[in-house]
């Protein structure tokens, strides 16, 4: 177990550093016009992020114990097929959670 002193550095450090990464974008550039390219880009992180934190919990559930489950692959596949037919996050989003709920109580 780490002493007090080294677990207050690193917590004082750290705090440092995200203090520092969100200051070079708010207080150096929060004020000036961006170029469009950048504008452009920024639309993009979201697409990029989500699927990256969501896919984890999909492909490895903690539920499982990390093991790939098929209700949670279908539910997967059910929202990001109902995503792309209805254009709608609400209906993924339920659509996956009925598909889920659905083939595990009918696999108990």
């Amino acid at each position: 177990m780490p002493d007090t002193y080294q677990i207050w550095t690193v917590i004082v450090g750290l705090a440092i550093g995200t203090y520092l990464i969100r200051f070079s974008f708010i207080g150096l550039i929060g004020d000036r016009e961006l170029p469009e390219w950048v504008l452009r880009h920024l639309r993009y992180t979201a697409v990029a992020v989500l699927p990256g934190l969501i896919a984890p919990l999909v492909v490895w559930p903690a539920a499982t114990g990390g093991q790939m489950d098929g209700p949670r692959m279908a539910a997967a596949v059910m929202a990001f097929v109902i995503g792309l037919w209805r254009k709608s996050v609400i209906g993924a989003v339920l659509g996956g959670m009925a598909t889920l709920y659905l083939l595990q109580y009918l696999m108990r």
